[in-house]
């Protein structure tokens, strides 16, 4: 009875959708694993990149301001993280803080500065604000905090070609990012220097890399610091820096041979003194 056979029909269609339902991928909704996320979130090193340092962004005071404004006299410390990050980001600015003021010879009052960008366009200038306060009242020694240590934020676009041009990349997932840990460091003019990674940075480390940056002349002694940067290279598969054994071989072999210059020296006058006539052997 084909009246009867097409009601009976629907029915069966409908109790195979109720058995069976769409899969996530056919209704538009693939829900991505951890490790696929993952993939996605790291570092491409771009030694010597320019950085973009037309950027237009906005300071913790709501000031439009060009990223380049922060590269005068010395080399920069750049940080991507979010304001409203609930643990890590604020772990990793204070363990910067705690690292910058423990590496003795330069000051971020004086030979560097730091300044962190948000990388979530949609930050709010309270935040920014309220982050800013806490980095700043444990900075010692600088007049001016927010010159020294700006936050910064801003439209995604900006975001992006600053993020782009330091090889940063990073996720929205749900309600917060998922992002590297790193310190991009920066010359004076506005190329990447070095990439630190970690939670926590070394004071020795820290300092060596803005030295690098710096070209040995920042701080108080220049001759110190051209040692230190003489003796201690970069290893990348450590990302810390280390003793260079060839140049402290080569470094051995030149006092080396400066020490027996002076011994052949003060040989040489004692001899030249005991050969003069009317010395205590000729009487």
């Amino acid at each position: 009875m084909p009246g009867k056979a097409f009601p009976l029909f629907l029915l069966l269609i409908s109790a195979l959708v109720l058995a069976f339902p769409l899969a996530p991928c056919a209704l538009g909704h693939v829900k991505e694993t951890p490790d696929e996320i993952l993939k996605q979130i790291g570092v491409d090193e771009k030694i010597g990149a320019q950085v973009p340092l037309d950027v237009v962004l906005q300071d913790e005071e709501g000031r439009r301001i060009r990223l380049g404004d922060y590269f005068k006299g010395g080399p920069v410390l750049l940080t991507l993280n979010y304001y409203t990050c609930p643990m890590l980001c604020p772990l990793i600015l204070r363990n910067l803080m705690v690292a910058a003021e423990r590496m003795g010879g330069i000051s971020l009052a004086n030979d560097f500065r730091i300044v962190t960008v948000s990388i979530d366009p949609d930050e709010r200038l309270e935040s920014a604000r309220d982050r800013a306060g806490e980095i700043h009242a444990m900075m010692k020694g600088a007049a001016d905090p927010g010159s020294r240590w700006p936050f910064l934020f801003g439209a995604r676009e900006e975001i992006g070609r600053l993020a782009g041009a330091v090889g940063f990349r990073y996720r929205k997932v749900e309600n917060e990012f998922a992002h590297p840990n790193v310190v991009v460091v920066l010359t004076a003019d506005g190329r990447i220097s070095r990439y630190l990674f970690g939670i926590e940075q070394e004071p020795r480390d820290l300092k060596l890399a803005l030295l690098e940056a710096g070209g040995g002349r920042i701080g108080g002694s220049s001759v110190v610091d051209r040692a230190l940067l003489f003796c201690f290279h970069y290893d990348p598969v450590e990302r810390k820096y280390a003793l260079y054994a060839r140049n402290i071989m080569k470094a051995g072999g030149v006092l080396t041979l400066i020490l027996l210059g002076l011994l052949y020296f003060v040989l040489w006058k004692r001899r030249k003194a005991g050969d003069q006539p009317g010395t205590a052997g000729d009487r």
